[in-house]
């Protein structure tokens, strides 16, 4: 038994089953970060947590496993190739910890992918990407007055 004393539900909003965020690329900051071991025990991944910041689907999470530390040593080249495009696209290209990648923002690429257990869609981060600049717009001209009826310029009157 847990003791609830103190909760109404009138108080809170009712969670919502989210549906799988379409297929896109999505504002995002990393919010958390941690290194957890492999079902196997035989190794770690970096499992990262993304929220979108902009949009229609501000505030929803997902998430990247980076196997870091694996036995096959492709498994490893891809992790690290991962992680180089995030470093990359956050500007910190040397981190000493993974929460020196928080809270900078960049642009996910979310693939939509059909889970081999459950048959369920789940979301997929599949690339990294510098948030886009705004270009500097070039200074607006002033517009000369316009003839008057005649042809005259008004500063010829």
């Amino acid at each position: 038994m847990a003791n609830l004393a103190g909760f109404d539900a009138n108080r809170v909003e009712p969670s919502t089953d989210y549906d799988p965020l379409p297929a896109g690329k999505y504002l995002a900051v990393i919010t958390d970060s941690e290194m957890k071991p492999t079902k196997a025990g035989t190794g770690s991944y970096l499992q990262l947590t993304f929220e979108i910041i902009d949009g229609p689907h501000k505030g929803r999470k997902v998430w990247a496993r980076l196997n870091l530390v694996n036995n096959n040593e492709t498994t490893v080249k891809i992790a690290q190739a991962e992680l180089s495009a995030l470093c990359r696209a956050v500007g910190v290209l040397a981190p000493n910890d993974s929460v020196e990648l928080h809270n900078l923002p960049l642009v996910v690429t979310v693939k939509c992918k059909k889970r081999t257990d459950t048959d369920e869609i789940s979301n997929e981060v599949k690339g990294y990407a510098k948030k886009e600049t705004p270009q500097p717009q070039p200074p607006a001209t002033p517009a000369l007055p316009a003839p008057s009826a005649n042809g005259t310029p008004p500063w010829r009157r």
